[in-house]
């Protein structure tokens, strides 16, 4: 079967047509970045050890403050340190980055580029040139590359900016069609060339809307071309000394791998980040791996502890048979097609 398959497909001179089991270029998925979350991993990819995927377009909206472009430098420095050989390609429209951001969250400046853009057309042009000389050379040479778009909304268009100049108060109606043109052409070569892109976005309240809903900014072309979208919602994290950081709610809006419209909570710390283990807890005790006993939580040895020993020393009580026991029970019950 196989054999005659190939040869229909030589008939219609396509070199990217392959057979399903032989893999499909640049569309299966090539390994994935940790973002640094054990429940980020699994939100996004349906395990804890996954996270973003390595060659496709991913997505974090939010309302201001939510964290977007802290997750977005925390997750460009984990990449980096999983590849000592990549860069990172930082598209910044909203002047937000500095070298001290980077730098205070242990980034490598030496391999990471910030390109200022101000229109969807500028980008679209930067970055397929930045994806077609990748493409172009052998694949032997190539490095691996993250790139970063922060943010979509922020992107104005040539014609927007022409009114502008010219004093005319009027909306730009192409903005939604320049958008998804872009990412019609950049999603495809992004995936031949294996090359991952993180965009920051914001949403929007409806109005008028019966139920109170959110909207992604920028039009239905990133919903098209997006692989995974989380939408980010936060609240304070506050102890005696003070709000110390935020609790942030990620609820996939879109999900190729995982099923939609579930939700973790991750703790991101003004000085320590974003906590890798935080979140582990509930799903342990959903999945009974852990029990509530009272005040405290049972382990699988029968000991109890409570909850606040487990978040001070969590790797002694997440033992790497603990984890691979609850990363089978969240790939059953986040991903697509799986069943106890």
């Amino acid at each position: 079967m196989s054999k005659y398959l190939k040869n229909l497909l030589s008939k219609i001179e396509n070199p990217d047509a392959s057979i399903v089991a032989d893999g499909i270029d640049g569309a299966d998925v090539a390994g994935h970045i940790d973002t640094g979350s054990y429940v980020l991993n699994a939100l996004l990819s349906g395990s804890i050890y996954g996270g973003l995927p390595n060659n496709k377009i991913s997505c974090l909206a939010g309302d201001p403050a939510t964290g977007k472009t802290f997750y977005a430098i925390g997750i460009a420095g984990q990449f980096l340190k999983d590849h000592k050989d990549g860069v990172v390609i930082y598209f910044d429209t909203e002047q937000a980055v500095t070298s001290d951001m980077f730098t205070a969250r242990g980034v490598d400046p030496e391999r990471v580029a910030v390109i200022p853009v101000a229109t969807i057309e500028e980008f679209k042009t930067q970055a397929l040139k930045i994806v077609n000389d990748i493409l172009e050379q052998p694949e032997d040479d190539r490095k691996p590359v993250f790139m970063i778009l922060d943010s979509l909304g922020m992107l104005s268009t040539r014609k927007e900016m022409t009114d502008s100049a010219e004093g005319k108060d009027v909306r730009d109606m192409t903005k939604a069609q320049q958008t998804k043109a872009t990412f019609r052409v950049l999603t495809l070569k992004l995936g031949k060339a294996k090359i991952p892109m993180l965009l920051t976005n914001h949403t929007y309240q409806v109005i008028g809307a019966y139920v109170p809903t959110k909207e992604l900014g920028g039009g239905i072309g990133l919903k098209y071309a997006a692989s995974n979208i989380l939408t980010l919602s936060k609240s304070k994290d506050k102890t005696e000394d003070g709000v110390v950081g935020n609790f942030i709610k990620c609820t996939n809006y879109k999900n190729r791998f995982v099923k939609e419209n579930m939700q973790v909570e991750t703790r991101l710390n003004y000085t320590s980040g974003l906590s890798r283990y935080y979140g582990l807890t509930d799903l342990a005790i959903k999945y009974g791996i852990f029990k509530k006993v009272s005040t405290r939580i049972e382990l699988p040895d029968g000991s109890k502890v409570f909850e606040k020993n487990i978040d001070d020393e969590p790797e002694k009580y997440y033992t790497k048979e603990v984890l691979n026991k609850l990363d089978a029970e969240i790939q059953k019950d986040f991903k697509y097609g799986q069943s106890s």
